[in-house]
């Protein structure tokens, strides 16, 4: 069976403050709270969109 792949996705910028709100929820979504918060998620079509809308708030390294 084959090793899925993975992406570490850490939280850099605020997500509260001088961002529509839709994106703040998309943070949340991807299991990310505060400043320096990682999660570990699936390296998919729909994970990565979802982070391509919050590219700017994010930082992201496949694993």
């Amino acid at each position: 069976m084959a090793e899925q792949k993975t992406l570490t996705v850490k939280l850099v910028r605020s997500a509260v403050c001088q961002v529509p709100k839709d994106q703040t929820r998309t943070v949340h979504s991807l299991g990310l709270k505060k400043i320096g918060d990682t999660h570990v998620l699936p390296d998919n079509p729909g994970v990565r969109g979802t982070i391509f809308k919050v590219k700017h708030l994010v930082e992201v390294t496949e694993n």
